[in-house]
Parts: structure tokens; C-alpha cells; sequence
């Protein structure tokens, strides 16, 4: 028996779509049904499923668990986590397999799901087979069991056994009333912290702000609140917990990609020669700063789930992205986590006296922040991107990669224009060593996308 279902949801590293429109309680019983499918082909017996604080939540994690159980795959729900916890509940529970149901930054109505299965974490081709499989009736039949299991207490208990301050630290903590909020407050307490909470409260409506600290207007109310207080660091969480924002004391914003300096040079001193892997769209003083301090620098494609794929092909110790994604392999498992990734910035800086002044004292660049063109259809903006790499032509670039969209490097600078993998959307940043440089990469963007598309440029 075949089904239908929207395949617009099927995204290239994760599943997600409007809650009651795209994203029904139906299709998330058949994508359980196909993720027990596929457990059993793989050998797995077991997934672990958790969710965020969004109200949809708990029916989307009810149905998809009852479709993994028609498969004949037993479910270990760990109830209200954040997505970093179900990756550690499926490590520890020895099943390395696993479902999150998170709409992660999305708006209120959206919600979706995070797949993990045998230590791998699907993306691209396995998510589309995911829909296949739905459409063609290849689902496999059985009785599944189910139990609940908390391991909210097991991954506090790893982090505050990892982690220790050289003196208390004095924080701002914005979650956003995103699902961090239910271990953010208290995992910085234990390791030691005078914490002040900020819209800590889960609340799937997000009444305050969006929880998505990639924006600089998210990171407003840490900003004011640092000037008020005497906190000395401000922390920024995601709606589902896998994403770091940074405020220094004077409100500058840290991004993911000087955050990866300081954690880089950390990993290195312990670990000299390690591999580090960043993001394409991560500042061209990345590399050089890796090299500087011991460490090779491997440039990889964006995407949570092509960077966990590129840490396990290169066995790099760490890894991050511009977005906040950030990776620990040393002394971590390999996925990406705010809430740790948060402890490990915290255990660095509480060993200087001022840390506002180690975390301005990194390399930095004259930037934008990620900029979109917005396009009409679905697969527009991989058309237009692969119609840019065959005939582009940049003035005086040094270099153009195109290992995910187009990076033109320059001497002073670089442009990289990017499809979205999630939204018809052409992703740009620019990057310069001044004003003028940035001025003339942009001109020259504008006038290579003004040959190829009439959508209204944002820059």
C-alpha cells in the first residue's frame, strides 16, 4: 500500500514543515514507520526519541513513536530535552540511533525532525529515501516496545564531571524560552556560576524573542542586561539547545567563527597537529590562526550533518560552523551542543581576570552578517548558483572554491554567495581587511548576480 505525503518537507538535513499543513499527525507516524524500517534493515532495536518545548511537541512525538513501534523497533522516549541531549541519550543508551522532534529557530508553527541512525546522522540522499520508501509501501510491520528514561541528571552529571572553572564566573544566560532553558540555569550553577536567567522559562510561543542567536536583535536583551549588571559574559542559546551566541561585557557580539579561534587554540595545546574543520561561509582568519597555533585547517560544506560526516572521515578533534553549530570531539562525542559548548568557553575564560578583553583580542575582520536573496520557487537558488560556478567571472580574484556555492577569495578579502539547503534562498557574506575592500568585493557580487537574476539584492 502506497502513501502520499508533502514532500516539501524533506529538507536537506532534516525534516520540517507547518504543523497541521505540511507537517500532520499522519506523516509523522509514516516517517516513524519508515525510520523503524530502515532501523531494522541496520540492525538497530532501539530509537530514542525526544522533543523541544514547542507545543506540538508532545501529539508529533506520540504519533512518530507509534509508527516506529508498527515497524517493530522499541522506542526510549526521553521526554522534554534539547537536541544535543537525545545525541547524548543515544550514545549512553548504546543505540547511537535516534529522533528529535525540534523545529529548532523556526517560528512557533513550525515543527520537524532531527534523525539520527547507527552513529551517522541522516541527511540529503537517506532523507529523500525516507519519502520514498513512504510513497512506495516499503514499511516494515511488527510490535514495538516502549519505555520512558530521564537522562537529564546522566548529562549534567558528564558535563560538570568534565568541566571545571578555575574561579566562579559571573553570567548572562538568554535562552529564549527555547527547551535550554530547562538545564542552561542549572548546569551553570554546578559548574560554579552566579547565573542571571532570561526568559528561562520553556514556552513554545516564544513571547520574548525569537530564540535564534544568529540574529543580532536576539541578542539585544543579553546586551542590556550586561550593561546593568556586573555579569561579565553573556550566553545565547538556540530554540533546541545546539547553537551558542556570545556577548562580551561591552555588547560585542563574539561569532561562532572567533569562538572558534579561542576553543581551537585550546584543543591544539593539548593536541598538537590535530585537524580542525570550519564552515564556508567562517572568516578567511581562521586558517591562518589554526596553523599559527599547531592545527590544520579543513574547509568543509555547511550543515550540521555534513560536518559530523566530515569529522568522522577525518577524525578532527573539533569543528564549527558560522551559524553556532560547534563540534567537540575531545573530551565530547562529536556532535554539536550549545549548552557544552557554553561550559567549554566558560572554563577558558574563567582562567583570565577580564574575558570581554580575551574575546575582543582575537583577529577580526571588517564583515556582513549572512545576507539572503530571497527567490520565488523551490530549487531556484541551486539553478542559479550552478549557472554562477560554470560562468562567473570575478576581477581579481585569487581564488574561487566551490565546494558548497561560490567562495571568491581575494587578497584583501573574500564574497561567498551559497544555496540554502532549508529555504529558496541564495546565502551571502562578505569579508575584508577594510571599508573600501568590502565596498569593491560587494560591487563586484552585485554586478556577477545582477547578470543572472532581477531578485532585489540585499546589499
Amino acid at each position: 500500500m502506497s502513501h502520499s505525503l508533502s514532500k516539501d518537507i524533506f529538507k536537506a538535513y532534516d525534516i520540517r514543515g507547518v504543523v497541521g499543513k505540511t507537517l500532520t499527525l499522519d506523516a509523522a507516524r509514516l516517517i516513524g514507520q519508515a525510520l523503524g524500517s530502515l532501523a531494522r534493515e541496520q540492525g538497530v532495536a532501539a530509537l530514542v526519541v525526544g522533543r523541544d518545548g514547542r507545543l506540538s511537541g508532545p501529539d508529533l512525538s506520540r504519533s512518530l513513536s507509534d509508527g516506529i513501534r508498527a515497524a517493530g523497533v522499541d522506542v526510549i522516549d526521553v521526554g522534554r530535552v534539547a537536541t544535543p541531549m537525545l545525541y547524548f541519550a543515544a550514545y549512553e543508551l548504546g543505540t547511537l540511533s535516534g529522533v528529535m522532534v525540534t523545529g529548532s529557530h523556526n517560528p512557533p508553527e513550525y515543527n520537524g525532525f532531527k534523525m539520527m541512525m547507527a552513529g551517522g546522522t541522516l541527511s540529503g540522499d537517506e532523507i529523500q529515501a525516507l519519502l520514498r520508501r513512504i510513497e512506495t509501501g516499503e514499511l516494515a510491520t511488527g510490535d514495538g516496545g516502549y519505555r520512558e528514561q530521564d537522562i537529564s541528571a546522566a548529562y549534567l552529571d558528564r558535563i560538570t564531571g568534565d568541566i571545571k572553572l578555575a574561579r566562579p564566573m559571573n553570567v548572562v544566560i538568554d535562552c529564549g524560552n527555547g527547551v535550554a532553558g530547562a538545564f542552561a540555569p542549572t548546569l551553570y550553577r554546578r559548574l560554579g556560576c552566579k547565573v542571571r536567567e532570561l526568559f528561562c522559562e520553556v514556552d513554545g510561543n516564544f513571547p520574548n524573542h525569537h530564540p535564534d542567536p544568529a540574529k543580532p536583535e536576539n541578542l539585544q536583551d543579553v546586551t542590556v542586561a550586561l550593561a546593568k549588571t556586573d555579569a561579565e559574559i553573556g550566553l545565547a542559546f538556540d530554540g533546541d539547545g545546539d547553537r551558542l551566541g556570545v556577548v562580551t561585557k561591552e555588547g560585542n557580539i563574539i561569532w561562532p567563527d572567533r569562538q572558534l579561534m579561542l576553543f581551537a587554540a585550546d584543543v591544539l595545546e593539548r593536541n598538537p597537529g590535530a585537524q580542525v574543520i570550519y564552515d564556508v561561509k567562517s572568516t578567511r582568519l581562521l586558517a591562518p590562526w589554526i596553523r599559527d597555533n599547531g592545527g590544520v585547517p579543513v574547509m568543509c560544506r555547511t550543515g550540521h550533518s555534513f560536518i559530523k560526516a566530515k569529522i568522522k572521515e577525518t577524525g578532527a578533534l573539533m569543528a564549527g560552523e558560522m551559524s553556532g553549530h560547534v563540534f567537540f570531539k575531545e573530551r565530547w562525542y562529536g556532535f554539536d551542543d550549545g549548552l557544552y559548548a557554553g561550559a567549554r568557553l566558560l572554563e577558558i575564560l574563567s582562567r583570565v581576570e577580564d574575558p570581554s578583553a580575551l574575546l575582543n583580542a582575537l583577529p577580526n575582520a571588517v564583515s556582513t552578517p549572512e545576507l539572503n536573496i530571497k527567490l520565488s520557487a523551490e530549487g531556484e537558488n541551486h539553478a542559479l548558483i550552478e549557472r554562477l560556478q560554470q560562468s562567473a567571472r570575478f576581477d581579481g580574484a585569487e581564488e574561487v572554491i566551490t565546494l558548497d556555492g561560490l567562495r571568491v577569495e581575494y587578497q584583501d578579502g573574500f564574497g561567498l554567495a551559497r544555496a540554502s539547503n532549508t529555504t529558496p534562498v541564495i546565502v551571502l557574506r562578505f569579508e575584508a581587511d577594510n571599508a573600501d575592500a568590502l565596498e569593491r568585493i560587494k560591487a563586484n557580487f552585485r554586478q556577477v548576480l545582477a547578470a543572472v537574476t532581477d531578485a532585489e539584492l540585499p546589499f
